[in-house]
């Protein structure tokens, strides 16, 4: 019953991108995490239909919000599938956020409990975080060691 519970007041995520690229990141974080409740994926492309498309993301928010709202994470600001979400922002139960990664899904995976934008705050972040020029941290360690 606890676990019932708790899923019922996380946040559902919800990654709109471009083709299968948002499939693709939440198979590989499943593969880390293990299986996740309420997080789907919804690709756009050329052929698809942006009335069709607004419609399929409007009723996938709603089969994944279980009244904590839903966080939409997007592949690039500007692009079709974040312009398609955005006309979907609600204050309080609907954010979206760009340039979605690994790390991201990650984190957002692990702090379900908050609302849409604490999460998206903390998506933010962690995407930052797993951005790195391998060889800077590594001629830095080598410099400093």
């Amino acid at each position: 019953m606890a676990d019932a519970e708790q899923q019922k007041k996380t946040t559902g995520i919800l990654v709109v991108t471009h083709a299968d690229y948002g499939r693709a990141l939440i198979d590989a974080a499943r593969f880390i995490m293990g299986d996740q409740p309420r997080v789907s994926a919804i690709g756009v492309d050329g052929t698809s239909d942006v009335g069709a498309t607004v419609a399929a993301i409007k009723e996938r928010i709603k089969e994944l919000d279980a009244g904590n709202g839903v966080l939409i994470l997007t592949d690039m600001f500007g692009g079709t599938p974040t312009n398609l979400s955005l006309s979907l922002l609600s204050a309080g139960t609907v954010e979206v956020i760009t340039g979605v990664n690994l790390p991201m899904l990650i984190k957002v995976m692990q702090h379900r409990v908050q609302g849409p934008q604490e999460l998206a705050a903390q998506a933010k972040n962690a995407g930052v975080q797993g951005i790195v020029v391998a060889g800077e941290v590594l001629r830095k360690k080598i410099s400093a060691g």
